[in-house]
């Protein structure tokens, strides 16, 4: 689309991290002025991909230096913006998760009241953006089973999910609940909330620590090539996701929650198989699937407990996701496109070329 020199000004929160850096350039290219937080702006590699793409618009991506703990620290960066995009939080898989208050719940509700702060001290500010996760939607596979046709729908929230039990669902679900909390109690801002599922797709940012990034190296480098677990995901591609971010931020009837993730979910061994037509001398993808009785009893060795192989191995649910469609305009790319330009970009961005 065509770039307009003096769009409206627009904060996006996280800058260097996965779907963040995506939506900043898409901001770009659409004439925004875009401001963005990072910790620390002496980190070359978090800020040398956003010092790109601000070469690339020159005049229109200022840096600013926030962290989500530190209440104040987004004011400066949110001032005179009409619309904020609070993008930042962590994701981190279950077994790299140690303390899950301290990772999680903190870092995510601190950090979300923070920018909540910034954005009723910054009078100019009209709508938040927020991303969540189709995670303040379910906590376990198995909750969606007991949803009306055993379908994920925006309507639900998570109430099964505790600091000890899947904290990343249950902070994401305790920071978006806040936010809906805070846009009820004042008339001048409103909030969209975008919800996507599994976020896969090209980094533009190789030093992100994304979780789903980390989900997909555990496969690309081989930890599954005896044969794939049956765990499926809810899939979105990192693009499709930053469109729906700018959506949310650009049209007026855009209200409440959106999953953004395709109709059907995608198996690990699925992935494997459409990466394996492409690659097919690779040795690190698993070509077989695997029962689950090995994964039973060899998953907790891995990181994963019981009670969450209960509540996931084998289970697969369809997708409500047409108010993305219908109503932010989204075209959801295939699947076995996104993985392709996952897997390339990885490669790329690790300089392996022996991968396959």
């Amino acid at each position: 689309m065509s770039g307009r020199p003096d769009g409206p000004t627009a904060l996006v929160t996280g800058g260097s991290g996965f779907v963040a850096a995506h939506l900043v350039q898409q901001l770009l290219e659409r004439g925004y002025q875009v401001r963005t937080t990072v910790r620390s702006t002496a980190n070359p590699a978090k800020v040398a991909p956003l010092r790109a793409l601000g070469e690339a618009h020159p005049g229109r991506l200022g840096l600013f230096e926030a962290d989500l703990l530190t209440e104040g620290s987004f004011d400066e960066a949110a001032k005179g913006c009409s619309v904020v995009f609070h993008v930042a939080s962590p994701f981190l898989m279950p077994e790299k998760i140690k303390d899950g208050r301290r990772d999680m719940v903190e870092p995510a509700l601190r950090g979300t009241r923070n920018v909540l702060g910034a954005v009723d001290r910054a009078e100019s500010v009209e709508r938040l953006v927020l991303t969540s996760t189709v995670g303040a939607i379910f906590g376990d596979y198995a909750d969606v089973e007991r949803m009306d046709g055993r379908t994920l729908s925006e309507k639900y929230v998570n109430t099964t999910s505790t600091v000890e039990n899947n904290p990343y669902h249950y902070a994401k679900t305790v920071a978006e609940q806040a936010a809906w909390e805070a846009e009820a109690a004042q008339d001048r801002w409103r909030m969209v909330c975008v919800n996507p599922g599994l976020i896969l797709g090209p980094s533009l940012t190789p030093a992100s620590d994304s979780g789903s990034l980390f989900l997909l190296d555990e496969l690309f480098k081989g930890y599954f090539f005896y044969g794939a677990p049956d765990f499926s995901f809810t899939t979105a591609d990192v693009r499709e996701v930053a469109a729906a971010h700018v959506a949310a931020a650009e049209r007026p009837g855009a209200h409440g929650r959106y999953i953004v993730a395709a109709a059907e979910m995608t198996s690990f061994h699925q992935m494997a198989k459409a990466l394996l037509k492409h690659h097919p001398r690779s040795l690190r993808l698993p070509r077989t699937a695997l029962p689950h009785w090995p994964v039973r009893i060899l998953g907790p060795a891995f990181g994963l407990t019981q009670d969450y192989i209960r509540g996931h191995l084998g289970i697969r649910f369809p997708v409500d996701n047409r108010r993305s469609i219908e109503e932010l305009g989204l075209t959801y790319r295939p699947i076995e496109e996104t993985l392709l330009d996952h897997y390339r970009s990885w490669r790329a961005h690790r300089n392996t070329p022996h991968a396959a």
